[in-house]
Formats: structure tokens, C-alpha cells, sequence
């Protein structure tokens, strides 16, 4: 960037950054400095406890897309949680603590339910915290993934799904006996960039509709970061009678979601990413009302009968009857009922502190707000760079801001990524890669600025300057 243009961008973000009305939630964040991200000793303190050190501004964290930064509440909860299981032991499952903020422990999966709901725009029951993102995925496909080889077995994603998404369908699909060349149904991009149209996806799902049972695509793509019609695409297949799972992945706390009134029949997600929850942190399912109802009681005759089958564990059942000890299986209603074991407190503890701070920003709809002139204002700044850097790079997210999430993803020329993450590194910038040549930097609007946007084009254009330089 030239000097002027780099002025101009600086000023511009301060302004910004003095009308954000949601600046004061970055100070519940951990944010590592300089120092930190170089160092390679772990810290003998927490960072709050750290003296000041020879570089103690902040890096640039544009990650959240791969890992949240720590809430400071965090160790303040957990440190409750430990205390509570050190001086109460085992009575810690029903019994409440004067002044303590934290629920039971039989209680806690219920209490992150109400905090996860309104972020995905669920009734409270149709959310169960639990598990993680792809053993969530099996759950719900062994429950609604029901294939007849001579009508619908076919399962429909995209040609370019997470790894993890594609290896769950393979191997749900073999598990019924069916091969994945007559049963899985890719959805190929015609873009050069592997942008998946609404109409390629509707399209997909009109040529196969008669013999495809069910369908998972992401909520935001992880590796383009387009954000999918989801109520349009979910629509068309239901009138198809397609089942339809959502990947959200990158999509929850991210944008805002509103999955009962859209009709989604059902979703998964994980809690690192934009949740803050801490790494492989416990993920989340919804299961839509329609697909959850539990109409018998279990002293009715054959109360197996009164819901829809699923792999089930001891803590889907009735809170009522789950410490009876019977081996009678009977689910409570909702998401809660596909549950499994008792979930780890420790991992609920921590996404909960987080959760916390979703509500005292205001919810998803302030987030938005702040996140949309963040990545628009990211976009216009690299749109300032010298047109000599320009020539190296291409945004492949779609342009249009209601088609993606915080996520911009660059694409480099060949044989530049390595060097530039290496230089964006040593100026204290964190970002991460997608082999062969894509960066993706995403602006969380809970903890990130608009200076951090400018800081970050002014390191990535020093970082290609260096990069070219080895390349000739």
C-alpha cells in the first residue's frame, strides 16, 4: 500500500473502531501478544498474570475461523467448576452452591441448551450440547438415514466437503451395505474457485430426487467461506421429501441462524471456532421439533414405539426416570433425547463462559452487524493494495456480503503461501492455510478491530513482497 493509502486506511479504522458499540467485549478476551505467538516456552503463569514484556502489544488474531481466542472468564468458571468437584466431590451432580454462578452438573447440559439456543435461533429443546461435530453427524444419520436400495438411498453433498463430513457419509452408507458409487451424490462446482451455486445445488437435487434420502451440506464452506441459501436449499428438498442435515461448522456464532423457523430438520455443529470454547471443545446437534416427538409415556404399552429410533445412551432418557437404573430405554423429548453419556462438565464450563459473552454483546444480530462492516472493510483495504501485489492474490469468497460469513479466503500465486506465512508470522499476524496457496483470515467481531484489519493488509503486502523476492 502506499503511504497515503495506508493514512487513509489508518484513519478510517479508528474512526470505525470509536463508533463500534460492541468495542468493550474485547476486553473479555485473551488476546496473545507479540511475544507470546513467538516464544516457544510454555508461559509459567496465566497470560492475565504475565509482568509486561519486551513486546507486549497484541498480534493480529484473524484465526477465529480455526480456533476462537480464550475468553478471560474462562479460568474464572472452570476455576469454580474445580473448586466445587474438590470440596464437594460427587454431590456436585445435584447439589447447588450458594453464590456459585454454575449449575448442577445434572443440570449443566440443560443450562448451555438455553445459552446455545438463541444463537441458532432454536426453541431450547431442540438443541443438546454434546459430543463433537462428526460423531454428531453419525447420530443423526443413524437415526434418520433409513435407505431401500430400490427406492431412496442416495445421500447428496458437496464435491468438496470437509474430509470429515465426506468420510461419515462413505462409511454410513457402506455400513448399510450400499456402495458409495450408486449411493453418494456429489454436487460438482462449476467455478473456478468451487463457488456451489443455489441453482447447482437445486439442480443436483432435481435429477436425483426420486431416489435420495437424505442431504448434508455445510452452512459456510470451510475452505471458500461462502455462506449457503440454507432456508431456500432446505425448502426445495423438502418438497423433494429429502431429509436435510446441516453442517454449521462455520457458520454457528458466525452468522445468525434461525433454524426452527427455517424448517432445517437438523444440525451439527462444533464449539472452537467463532464459540470460543477452547480446542476439540464439545459440539452441539439440533433436531427440529417435527423430529423429535415422543408420544408414549414408558408405562404405555410398547413405549418404544412412541419416537423415532436413534443410537441411544443412559442420559437421552427422561431425566424422571434416569437414575431408576431400569433398562427400559425411553428418550426424553428433544435433541436431549439423542444424547448419549453424561457430557464433560469441564468442556461445558468453558463454552458456557463464552456464551456468557454472546448475550452481553447483544446477540447474533449485533454481531452481524459489526462483522459485516469488519469483512467488507477487510475487502476494501486489500482492494487498496499496489496493483503490482494485487496481481498475486485473488479473493475467491464471494463478493456479495450476504453470501458469505467473516471468512475472506485469498488465493495466492503458486509458490507463495509458505514464505508468506512464515513472514505474516515473524510481524506477529496469525492467519491459517489451506494447501496448496490459500490464506484465510476472518475479522471475529467479538474481539477483532478494524485497526487489526489494516495492520493485517499492511504485514501481508511486506509478506508478499518478501515471498516474490525467493520465488524469482
Amino acid at each position: 500500500m502506499s503511504t497515503a493509502a495506508v493514512q487513509d486506511a489508518r484513519k478510517q479504522a479508528e474512526a470505525l473502531d470509536n463508533e463500534d458499540s460492541i468495542a468493550f467485549v474485547r476486553d473479555e478476551f485473551n488476546i496473545p501478544t507479540k511475544a507470546q505467538i513467538a516464544s516457544s516456552r510454555l508461559a509459567d503463569s496465566h497470560p492475565a498474570a504475565l509482568p509486561a514484556s519486551e513486546d507486549d502489544s497484541k498480534c493480529i488474531y484473524l484465526c477465529g475461523n480455526s480456533l476462537g481466542v480464550q475468553p478471560k472468564r474462562t479460568v474464572t468458571r472452570l476455576n469454580q467448576y474445580l473448586t466445587t468437584w474438590a470440596t464437594q466431590g460427587v454431590q456436585g451432580h445435584f447439589k447447588p452452591l450458594e453464590e456459585s454462578p454454575l449449575p448442577t452438573w445434572l443440570d449443566a447440559d440443560a443450562k448451555a441448551a438455553e445459552l446455545i439456543a438463541p444463537v441458532v435461533g432454536a426453541n431450547v429443546s431442540e438443541v443438546a450440547v454434546m459430543q463433537t461435530l462428526t460423531a454428531n453427524i453419525h447420530l443423526l444419520m443413524s437415526a434418520f438415514y433409513r435407505p431401500d436400495i430400490n427406492g431412496r438411498h442416495k445421500i447428496i453433498l458437496e464435491n468438496k466437503a470437509f474430509p470429515s463430513d465426506h468420510f461419515a457419509v462413505e462409511t454410513q452408507i457402506r455400513h448399510h451395505g450400499l456402495s458409495t458409487e450408486k449411493s453418494m451424490v456429489l454436487i460438482e462446482s462449476s467455478s473456478k474457485d468451487n463457488i456451489i451455486s443455489t441453482e447447482e445445488v437445486l439442480s443436483v437435487i432435481s435429477a436425483h430426487a426420486d431416489t435420495t434420502t437424505l442431504l448434508l451440506l455445510p452452512g459456510i464452506q470451510y475452505y471458500t467461506g461462502q455462506l449457503l441459501d440454507i432456508p431456500a436449499i432446505t425448502a426445495f428438498a423438502h418438497k423433494h421429501g429429502i431429509f436435510v442435515i446441516w453442517d454449521l461448522a462455520h457458520a454457528v456464532g458466525n452468522v445468525p441462524l434461525y433454524l426452527h423457523d427455517w424448517g432445517v430438520d437438523a444440525a451439527a455443529w462444533c464449539s472452537y471456532k467463532y464459540l470460543n470454547g477452547g480446542p476439540g471443545c464439545i459440539g452441539g446437534l439440533f433436531v427440529h421439533t417435527n423430529n423429535s416427538v415422543v408420544t408414549k409415556e414408558i408405562t404405555d404399552e410398547k413405549p418404544e414405539e412412541g419416537y423415532n429410533n436413534r443410537l441411544a445412551g443412559w442420559w437421552g432418557n427422561d431425566k424422571k426416570t434416569r437414575f431408576v437404573m431400569a433398562n427400559k430405554f425411553h428418550p426424553v423429548a428433544g435433541a436431549a433425547g439423542f444424547q448419549l453419556s453424561n457430557p464433560s462438565i469441564l468442556d461445558i464450563t468453558s463454552l458456557s463462559a463464552s456464551l456468557e459473552i454472546f448475550q452481553e454483546a447483544g446477540g447474533m444480530e449485533a454481531l452481524r452487524s459489526k462483522s459485516l462492516k469488519l469483512t467488507n472493510f477487510l475487502e476494501a483495504t486489500l482492494g487498496q493494495m499496489k496493483e503490482e501485489d494485487r496481481a498475486h492474490f485473488r479473493i475467491i469468497t464471494p463478493s456479495k456480503p450476504e453470501e458469505r460469513g467473516a471468512q475472506l479466503s485469498l488465493m495466492l500465486s503458486d509458490g507463495l503461501l509458505d514464505t508468506v506465512m512464515k513472514e505474516l508470522e515473524a510481524r506477529g499476524v496469525i492467519v491459517d492455510e489451506r494447501k496448496p496457496n490459500v490464506i484465510r483470515v476472518a475479522p471475529a467481531p467479538l474481539y477483532n478491530t478494524f485497526k487489526d484489519c489494516v495492520l493485517f493488509v499492511e504485514a501481508f503486502s511486506a509478506a508478499l513482497e518478501v515471498a516474490k523476492q525467493h520465488a524469482l
